[in-house]
């Protein structure tokens, strides 16, 4: 990987800018370990912890394989209706090597950082997905898209009120 002429490595959607050569493809967790300390440079460099807090909130997972919860016929997190209750639950749709990442380059840090974990939090909630009332293409499913949820089921988005609330009276129980 080549630094340009001030320093600053270039990122781009996982690649990052490498000289005369183009654009370099990284394994997400070497891009995303790279973007991220650049973050926590320009936080210690930046940041008086004595006036401002800073956060840092995971990502959210998505529920596209039911296998991960042991439902082999389900479509994704279509139709479920309770959350996963085995201790210790991580699906695929996390990615723990990125968890890895965020909780060791945050633990560097100079300034303190409360590192708010929603992800595995919301592994268990493959219950609070809107489902198949959503949008496609910005526009509202039709009665024939809702009826196909193994396309359409939205297993990204959140329901409220659910999940997002957890996350919103965690974020305000550390303020």
């Amino acid at each position: 990987m080549k630094i340009n002429e001030m320093g600053n490595s270039i990122h781009r959607w996982g690649s990052f800018a490498n000289g005369e050569e183009g654009f370099e493809e990284l394994d997400a967790p070497v891009s995303y370990r790279i973007g991220l300390k650049t973050w926590a440079n320009w936080v210690d460099s930046t940041i008086d912890p004595n006036k401002t807090r800073v956060f840092f909130t995971t990502m959210s997972p998505t529920h596209q394989r039911s296998a991960d919860w042991n439902r082999k016929d389900g479509i994704r997190c279509y139709n479920e209706t309770r959350p996963v209750k085995k201790k210790g639950h991580w699906g695929t749709g996390s990615d723990k090597r990125i968890m890895s990442v965020v909780a060791n380059v945050v633990g560097k840090m100079k300034v303190p950082v409360t590192f708010v974990n929603i992800t595995q939090l919301s592994e268990y909630r493959i219950d609070g997905h809107s489902s198949v009332y959503t949008e496609f293409q910005g526009k509202v499913l039709t009665d024939e898209q809702k009826e196909d949820p193994l396309t359409y089921a939205d297993c990204i988005h959140w329901c409220l009120p659910g999940v997002p609330d957890t996350w919103n009276q965690i974020f305000f129980a550390y303020l």
